[in-house]
């Protein structure tokens, strides 16, 4: 019997539509997720539970972290959303790779548009990269 080894999570990549550079290098990913939202529903005469219905599925955020880039047409896009309000939304993919560099695994997030941008704190006393944060609505993943 061949032995099964779980993919390791540091080896990843993220590809955006917006950008034809290769700014696919991000220390981590999160919030590719996704929840389904319940209803309650009493039944007449039932009194020892209600019934849970499912509604729709709800997706988080996706926020994405890397080391500071000062000239990137991935942050031109996002201060275009949150500075001029000029949104325009595109996929993005989350690929898991193996050992050869080849995706394991993709994530397509449909339509992604910016929603917050910040920085990590500067201080004096440490010796840290400066980080930023970029973190986008999206609509639904297929995987």
């Amino acid at each position: 019997m061949a032995t099964y080894y779980p993919p390791v999570g540091f080896h990843f990549k993220v590809e955006f539509g917006v950008t034809q550079d290769s700014e696919f290098e991000f220390q981590s990913v999160s919030g590719l997720s996704v929840d389904i939202e319940t209803e309650e529903f009493a039944e007449g005469g039932e009194n020892r539970f209600k019934h849970k219905l499912p509604v729709r599925t709800k997706f988080p955020n996706l926020v994405l972290k890397r080391g500071l880039v000062t000239n990137s047409n991935l942050i031109a896009w996002c201060r275009d959303a949150i500075e001029d309000f000029q949104f325009k939304p595109t996929g993005v993919m989350v690929k898991l790779l193996n050992e050869k560099h080849q995706p394991l695994k993709t994530w397509n997030v449909v339509h992604a548009y910016p929603v917050k941008w910040s920085v990590s704190d500067f201080n004096a006393e440490e010796n840290s990269l400066v980080i930023e944060t970029i973190e986008l609505a999206y609509n639904y993943f297929k995987s």
